[in-house]
């Protein structure tokens, strides 16, 4: 059962907000997400962390610079996910302003895996021969490509990999190595997505090129903050910690978007799912954009979201985003069906029926599984059971594909690693982040792996670990429950790492009712009020108990052109506090 805590703050810090001019509702929320003066929720790109931080990149602006005075041949290996996408559709863009011939190309999952591998390498140098690139540029992948990188330096194809993955003990013998995470790197922002780094990349060849005087009159100097659309998209589509650096890229390129000012590729994306661009939020980023362009790499091939970017033709835009919201809906139906597939592997496992320390991690596999969609569903597992999770579908020749996500106590990739070293030959390659991960392993080895994988876990973990903790920022009065207050948390960048405000408290069900065939609208009374507030419970058919304890978020909810305070209920809790999840 989940542990429901109030965030903590200190005293002095909201002492401090407040006489700077927070109301104190938001003074105690910015408290407890680490803001100590009102100047770090400033957000001016001025106060942008200086791209000369990072490690290499002026090396990697001089090799492109002199690249394009060159029209040396270019090409992006993206990764084929938002972040993947976003990246390459941005250093297209970039490059393109800059003069550079540039192309791109992305991994097909199903036939190539994940990075610049040497399959993909020598189906770059191979598959145009017009167009065999004399430099390829990796964007949100490359620095565990040690083979890859080898192979095209075999083939004369310098190597720059633009990546933020954790690195492995060996880098790959690439040119230039971009990457906040690679060994002493200076730059202090470590949570830059794919997309941002490679947003930085391209202002360092900026300012290599004003250098060299190649801007005059004829040929404009691109104005970069018009991509920040794009690293907006990336950025919350990748669920990176939204640090303050992190914070400014993305609110500058939400203040693009809702003034008209993004790429076609977005307003269509948008326009399909049927969402107004102009009061569009984090949440549309991640829940609404994120999962239709996902979706072409899921299912299909990723071409057709980083097309959908890169086009200036609305026309073509519609059409291609038309064809990523169908994606998208067959993969929510492939997904309830992998979903539900899983769920009935865990009822009739016998550790499960046990006492909830008696099984640390959980590792699935089916050969009937979708190999485009485990990751969706090792996070809906991990959702329901608090456990690290690594979801199996089969790959090529005898392999199987396995996405993990994690929880607090436990560094996925880093679990991983320690597999691998401790069981030689049993992972055939892995890589990601503390949070989430990827890894290939051989289908006989199933069994084995998810042995190696409980005992990491079981050591790594402890049973209090298991046990979810639901943070919120504690119950609000009359006065601060309001719309404005929603509204007003509608103007601020939330995300992973500074989470949008959430609260709690008990209150008497006075009316329910079904709506759109699978949730419930309510009508909720605080035990201690005579007020009622509108609230909505997705995914819920089954009705509330009279009374419950509630964690939700405020929502300005607009129904025939009225905006009205709505509670979006998150989980709740019967008399008996048993905790449900929405």
């Amino acid at each position: 059962m989940p542990n429901i805590t109030t965030r903590v703050f200190p005293q002095a810090i909201f002492d401090w907000l407040v006489q700077q001019g927070c109301s104190p509702i938001l003074a105690r929320i910015y408290a407890a997400r680490g803001i100590e003066q009102p100047s770090q929720l400033e957000a001016a790109l001025s106060k942008l962390l200086p791209f000369e931080q990072l490690k290499n990149i002026a090396e990697m602006a001089v090799v492109l610079a002199d690249a394009i005075a060159d029209q040396k041949r270019l090409l992006i290996i993206a990764d084929y996910d938002s972040d993947g996408a976003t990246a390459c559709a941005l250093a297209i863009r970039a490059l393109r302003k800059f003069g550079a011939c540039v192309d791109y190309l992305v991994p097909n999952r199903f036939e190539y895996g994940y990075g610049l591998t040497p399959e993909i390498v020598n189906l770059a140098a191979t598959s145009n021969s017009e167009y065999r690139p004399d430099i390829i540029i990796t964007v949100d992948n490359g620095i565990s490509s040690i083979e890859g990188v080898e192979e095209a330096n075999r083939l004369g194809i310098r190597v720059l990999i633009t990546d933020h993955h954790l690195p492995g003990e060996h880098l790959p013998n690439a040119a230039v190595i971009v990457n906040p995470n690679q060994p002493s790197c200076p730059f202090s922002s470590k949570n830059l997505a794919g997309v941002g780094v490679i947003f930085y990349v391209m202002l360092a060849l900026r300012a290599e090129l004003r250098k060299r005087g190649v801007f005059n009159n004829c040929f404009k100097e691109p104005n970069l903050a018009s991509l920040l659309d794009l690293v907006a998209l990336g950025t919350v589509a990748d669920v990176v910690k939204l640090d303050w650096n992190n914070r400014v890229l993305v609110k500058h390129g939400l203040h693009r978007i809702r003034n008209g000012k993004a790429c076609t590729g977005i307003y269509a994306l948008l326009k399909v799912a049927k969402r107004d661009y102009q009061r569009i939020s984090t949440n549309e980023l991640g829940f609404v954009i994120g999962p239709r362009l996902n979706a072409a790499g899921r299912l299909d091939d990723m071409t057709l979201g980083i097309e959908c970017l890169i086009t200036d033709d609305e026309g073509r835009a519609f059409e291609i985003a038309s064809e990523l919201d169908r994606l998208n809906r067959q993969r929510r139906e492939i997904e309830a069906t992998m979903r539900d597939s899983a769920l009935d592997q865990l009822a009739l496992n016998i550790k499960f029926q046990q006492p909830a320390e008696s099984v640390y991690s959980i590792c699935l596999y089916d050969p009937n599984w979708h190999q485009g969609v485990i990751g969706l569903i090792a996070s809906r597992v991990k959702e329901k059971f608090h456990r690290p999770i690594i979801i199996f579908a089969p790959g090529n020749e005898g392999e199987i594909k396995g996405s993990g996500r994690s929880i607090a106590g436990i560094n996925l990739r880093d679990a991983l690693d320690l597999v691998s070293k401790r069981n030689p030959g049993l992972i055939k390659k892995f890589g990601g982040h503390a949070a989430a991960a990827g890894l290939t392993i051989m289908e006989h080895d199933f069994q084995r792996f998810q042995a190696a994988f409980e005992q990491i876990a079981q050591q790594l973990l402890t049973p209090a670990d298991l046990t979810q903790q639901i943070e919120t920022d504690g119950d609000l009065n009359e006065t601060e429950l309001s719309l404005a207050l929603a509204q007003s948390f509608a103007e601020v960048v939330w995300g992973h790492g500074f989470p949008e405000p959430s609260f709690n408290a008990r209150f008497y069900v006075e009316n329910q009712r079904i709506v759109g065939e699978k949730h419930l609208k309510l009508k909720l009374r605080k035990l201690i009020s005579n007020t009622s507030y509108d609230a909505i419970l997705f995914f819920q058919t089954e009705p509330l108990p009279e009374c419950i304890q509630a964690v939700f978020r405020l929502q300005a909810n607009e129904f025939n052109g009225n905006t009205t305070l709505q509670l979006l209920i998150e989980h709740w809790s019967d008399n008996n506090n048993e905790i449900k999840n929405d």
